[in-house]
């Protein structure tokens, strides 16, 4: 079996990845000049969360996303699993009670574990969530790690690839009978009409002072924030989600409540170095839910919304079974596409 991918974000090398290792020969089409230069998962938090995304995602996001917390130790050794801390600050305890109604498989702590955890937060905060089976990653070097893995398999990504030059590798595709896999992300809605961009805003900033060994959400009633250790003292700091796919600079409100919201977790973020500042458009369908869609002789994997390394991994291994007729994807597969495939 031949197969073609296109995209080189998360979705697509996951997909290829899983791909060659169950024997196929695969080529990766990448529009961008370079890994990451053209998709959204280079400014992704790489959160490896499920419990802590099913307080505001349908149930299907924490089960599909339970693979990623396998999947991705044995794909990309700097995968870290020492779980997610989430805190309020006192006037803000009923969100964290209202977080921990809509999820579970965490931990209540007092101030004393949290110091215990964190020590640089020691004294900060009374009460907070543990999410101990939880995970992170670095989002960038998680990307070379597949790129890598891909080169290993003799999987090769081809680079600036433009709509002429693809339409010519997809026509040979076709005429060469080989699967076709298509994660463009938002690219994809001009055979997806559903689709539609919501960005998300991040900095990073560096602060050596403070050691954070996991990400930290913080709940806010109108801004909750993430920031997530990405080594050598740099954070990630983001949250935002807006309805847009237009790929913008960050707004001056959205980056001062991002830094207000780290200076509110420690003083210190005040004195952090900016580093980067960077937004991404992630594709969605009006449910918020990924989906393995079939139309005509071309596969799509679509929709991560902004759960792509926690969804990848799983929606991957069920494109490359629908592929290779080894299994049926039933939860992620749309309605059209079941009705075809069991036709």
């Amino acid at each position: 079996m031949r197969a073609v991918v296109l995209g080189a974000g998360v979705a697509g090398l996951a997909c290829a990845v899983e791909l060659a290792g169950r024997g196929a020969a695969v080529e990766v089409l990448e529009r961008g000049e370079r890994l990451g230069a053209a998709c959204c998962s280079w400014y992704a938090g790489g959160m490896l969360a499920p419990w802590c995304e099913r307080e505001s995602a349908e149930p299907l996001v924490a089960a599909l996303g339970l693979e990623s917390l396998t999947w991705w130790p044995r794909k990309f050794p700097g995968t870290v699993l020492k779980g997610s801390l989430v805190v309020a600050h006192g006037r803000d305890v009923g969100e964290l009670r209202q977080f921990a109604r809509r999820t579970e498989h965490y931990e209540w702590l007092d101030g004393d574990g949290i110091a215990a955890l964190e020590p640089d937060l020691a004294g900060r905060f009374s009460r907070a969530l543990y999410f101990p089976e939880e995970g992170h990653l670095d989002p960038r070097a998680a990307l070379a790690a597949l790129a890598a893995h891909l080169a290993t398999l003799g999987v090769p990504i081809r680079f600036a690839v433009d709509a002429e030059a693809c339409q010519q590798a997809l026509a040979a595709a076709q005429a060469a009978d080989s699967a076709l896999i298509d994660c463009r992300g938002l690219a994809a809605r001009d055979v997806l009409q559903e689709l539609r961009g919501v960005k998300g805003e991040m900095l990073v900033v560096r602060l050596p002072e403070v050691s954070l060994s996991r990400p930290v959400r913080v709940l806010h009633p109108r801004v909750p924030v993430y920031i997530v250790p990405r080594g050598d003292g740099h954070y990630m700091i983001g949250a935002t989600t807006i309805e847009s796919d237009q790929p913008t600079r960050i707004t001056a409100r959205s980056l001062l409540e991002l830094l207000g919201a780290a200076y509110a977790l420690h003083p210190a973020f005040g004195e952090a170095e900016i580093v980067e500042i960077g937004t991404g458009v992630r594709p969605a369908f009006p449910d918020n839910l990924p989906r393995v869609q079939r139309i005509g002789s071309t596969v799509y994997v679509n929709g991560l919304y902004r759960h792509g390394f926690l969804l990848a991994p799983a929606l991957a291994r069920h494109a490359a079974e629908h592929v290779l007729g080894t299994g049926h994807p039933s939860e992620v597969m749309h309605a059209d596409s079941r009705q075809r495939r069991l036709a």
